[in-house]
């Protein structure tokens, strides 16, 4: 499909970048911006291992797109086709990296906390301020922000739509790193060159085991994590792994 609202480009053969190309409107999220990345995700090829999801320096994206919430009633809400974008990218099996520069803000936030990693620049600011228009996050934001941040810290966040600073975010456990806002980007690619080298199924494996026990209690969650690892000791990558480190080189993961 052709592309308008997001730009693609594959880095080192295994990484997928994905920009959201929307300045004008500060990267605001229409629906058509997430059902670009949903496309894109959904038709990785095996070759990708990682995705690092960005906006680029000034702004990763400032929220939903106004025009288009205006235009929402409580019918079209629940018939919303971007439930189906989100669930998608939600279902994504690869680690996905989010490299965080300016504005995250409502549904810009909830993008981020959709991905596996957050790194940030020092610039950024992340919020959900939706109240500040009479309306709540539909994204996941109350809950995704609350399992990041605690009940009381989601709270003050939710119920003044006031911003959180990069260092306090990550004091906050919501990202996983600041660094300087040049160098954002290089810290994320750094990341993903390291993911890149692992095994895809057990990157994929670990995963999906740690998004089941935010979905779970402690004892289903440590039974799935039971099953996910009978299955990886049946794998060619776990052959090759043990077989690399008994004869002291790196391994040649190939997703088997």
């Amino acid at each position: 499909m052709a592309l308008t609202d997001i730009k693609t480009s594959i880095q080192n053969e295994n990484i997928l970048v994905i920009t959201i190309n929307r300045s004008e409107v500060h990267n605001a999220l229409r629906t058509n911006t997430l059902k670009e990345i949903a496309s894109v995700l959904e038709n990785c090829t095996d070759e990708i291992r990682c995705v690092i999801l960005t906006g680029g320096q000034k702004v990763f994206a400032a929220g939903a797109d106004i025009n288009e919430l205006d235009e929402k009633g409580a019918l079209e809400s629940i018939q919303d086709i971007r439930t189906s974008y989100w669930e998608a990218i939600k279902e994504f099996k690869k680690p996905i990296i989010a490299s965080v520069n300016g504005f995250c803000l409502g549904g810009g936030c909830e993008l981020a906390m959709h991905c596996d990693i957050i790194i940030a620049g020092d610039n950024a600011q992340f919020g959900q301020p939706e109240i500040n228009l009479g309306i709540m996050p539909g994204a996941g934001g109350t809950q995704r922000l609350t399992k990041a941040l605690g009940k009381s810290n989601a709270m003050l966040a939710l119920l003044t739509g006031e911003f959180i600073n990069a260092k306090s975010a990550q004091k906050m456990n919501l990202i996983s790193e600041v660094v300087p806002v040049e160098t954002t980007m290089i810290r994320s690619m750094e990341i993903a060159n390291k993911i890149v080298k692992k095994s895809p199924l057990a990157a994929s494996a670990i995963k999906s085991a740690v998004l089941n026990s935010y979905e779970s209690g402690l004892s289903a969650s440590l039974k799935y994590e039971k099953i996910i690892f009978s299955g990886i000791l049946s794998s060619a990558d776990k052959n090759e792994g043990i077989k690399a480190f008994k004869e002291k080189r790196k391994p040649k993961f190939k997703g088997q």
